[in-house]
């Protein structure tokens, strides 16, 4: 099975065990769901499901403010 958006939105529960759920919409960094040292720590991730390093220029902070958004960037 391949790596998707569910795979993070399951690491980011994990780390929120206040959350019960979480929408693709929602926006992870405004309302503090993914702190700055989380932040590192899902860029890692990222790379990890994806079998590659990210390029420099895909780790703009837009791509990584909802579930949706890295689903587009770096799961398509």
């Amino acid at each position: 099975m391949a790596a998707d958006w569910t795979d993070v939105r399951d690491w980011i529960l994990e780390r929120n065990p206040d959350l019960t759920d979480l929408q693709p919409e929602t926006d992870i960094i405004d309302s503090r769901i993914v702190d700055s040292l989380q932040f590192v720590e899902l860029v890692l991730f990222i790379e990890d499901l994806r079998g590659a390093a990210l390029e420099s220029n895909d780790v703009s902070l837009d791509s990584f403010r909802t579930l949706k958004g890295i689903e587009q960037t770096f799961f398509q």
